[in-house]
């Protein structure tokens, strides 16, 4: 079993920057994919961004690139999402997930859930 909790989310103004955490705890990540999606109201679970435990390779769709970044502290099993240049549109419930295989942008295909930080920036 894989635990994770999100924290750091909260209200931004537009233009500002947000570091998201999250803590997994249980099985070990050597060779996972971690991922974060968000979702706003009325809206489908949209990929934000992965990274690959074992060799830290990231993974970003290109709606996103420039303006989020994900990172992993090995040692202490969490993983990062720092968004700058935040929108109004970004405004969503931020989930990281874990997937045991490929991972990818499909939230399918992960295994394990975050209850998910809100993200709320005011314009």
């Amino acid at each position: 079993q894989v635990q994770l909790v999100e924290s750091g989310g909260g209200l931004v103004q537009a233009g500002g920057s947000l570091r998201l955490s999250c803590a997994a705890s249980g099985r070990t990540f050597s060779t996972y994919v971690t991922a974060w999606f968000r979702q706003a109201p009325g809206k489908e679970r949209e990929f934000v961004a992965a990274i690959d435990w074992s060799d830290g390779n990231t993974y970003y769709p290109a709606s996103m690139r420039g303006r989020i970044t994900t990172s992993r502290d090995n040692a202490n099993n969490v993983v990062y999402l720092q968004m700058t240049s935040l929108k109004p549109e970004d405004t969503a419930v931020y989930y990281c997930a874990v997937s045991t295989g490929y991972g990818g942008s499909n939230y399918g295909k992960y295994d394990y859930w975050g209850q998910g930080t809100q993200v709320t920036v005011s314009s």
